[in-house]
């Protein structure tokens, strides 16, 4: 049987750098949108913000997709040492 693959896209940028702007536009993504695999731009958030975005958005995303997956493009590797702890299986941070 033929699977249609879903085409891989740029990852998304959000307008803000308000980070509860930017949570509410990201979940409100992944509520409207196919997106089990999906690439985030929060690059120009500095590092306590990146940390509080990713967080809920990973989780967020994951009560939808469970095997599903975020790449998060960051600033700083910093990132990605704070979260690691929370064990956010779906998440990887891209520099």
């Amino acid at each position: 049987m033929l699977n249609k693959l879903p085409q891989i896209k740029e990852a998304i940028k959000p307008n803000s750098v308000d980070p509860i702007e930017v949570v509410n536009y990201i979940t409100s993504y992944i509520d409207s949108q196919y997106c089990e695999i999906v690439s985030i731009d929060i690059s120009s958030m500095n590092i306590l913000d990146a940390c509080y975005v990713s967080t809920l958005c990973s989780t967020k995303h994951f009560t939808k997709y469970p095997n599903g997956k975020i790449n998060w493009k960051v600033s700083s590797k910093e990132i990605e040492e704070l979260n690691k702890d929370l064990g956010l299986g779906n998440s990887s941070y891209i520099l």
